[in-house]
C-alpha cells in the first residue's frame, strides 16, 4: 500500500491512532464512520503494509527525573561511505542517542542526545572521541526549553496535493 492508495477513511484511521494509540476498535470505528470489523480489517492492513510500524508509550521523562537533552551536530574528517558506516554502527549501538539524522549542508550529522545532565552528555562526547569514529567536529546545543515537540504527523498534509 502507498500513499496514492490511502483515501480519507485510511486518513481518518492513521490520524486518530497515532493520537491515541490505546483506542478501543469501537471508538475508532466511530470515530472514522465505520463499522468495526471494516474499521478493524483497514488498521490490520495499514499495519502489514508497514504504514503503522508500532504502538508506543510517551514517557515524560522530566517527571520521572531531571534529564539534559542535547543537540550535537557532527562534521566527520572524511567522507567516503566506509567512515559514514562506521560512525552510524557506533552511534546506533548507544541508547542515550535517542535520534541521529544524516544532513545535508555544512555538518554531516544532527544528533539528540538525552542524557542525565551535562556532565554525563561531556563523559559520551569523550567517549565518541576517544573511540576514533572519524568525527572532525563537533558542535553542541543545549535545550533550553521544549517548545514543541509534536509526535502526531500531519499526515494528509503532507500527501501530494489531488489533481
Amino acid at each position: 500500500m502507498n500513499a496514492a492508495k490511502l483515501d480519507p477513511i485510511d486518513l481518518k484511521i492513521l490520524d486518530a491512532i497515532q493520537r491515541d494509540g490505546r483506542i478501543t476498535k469501537l471508538a475508532l470505528a466511530e470515530q472514522v464512520g465505520l463499522s468495526p470489523t471494516p474499521c478493524w480489517m483497514r488498521l490490520r492492513k495499514l499495519e502489514k503494509a508497514g504504514i503503522v510500524s508500532g504502538y508506543h508509550a510517551r514517557i515524560a521523562m522530566r517527571v520521572v527525573a531531571p534529564v539534559a537533552t542535547v543537540l550535537m551536530e557532527v562534521t566527520l574528517a572524511n567522507h567516503r561511505q566506509a567512515d559514514f558506516d562506521r560512525f552510524e554502527r557506533v552511534i546506533r549501538d548507544i541508547p542515550e542517542i535517542v535520534a541521529c539524522w544524516s544532513v545535508g549542508g555544512g555538518v554531516d550529522y544532527v544528533l539528540k542526545v538525552m542524557a542525565r545532565d551535562i556532565d554525563a552528555y561531556q563523559r559520551l562526547v569523550d567517549g565518541l572521541l576517544d573511540r576514533e569514529i572519524g568525527i572532525d567536529r563537533y558542535f553542541t546545543y543545549i535545550v533550553i526549553k521544549t517548545v514543541k515537540d509534536e509526535i502526531a504527523l500531519p499526515i494528509a498534509d503532507l500527501l501530494p496535493a489531488s489533481p
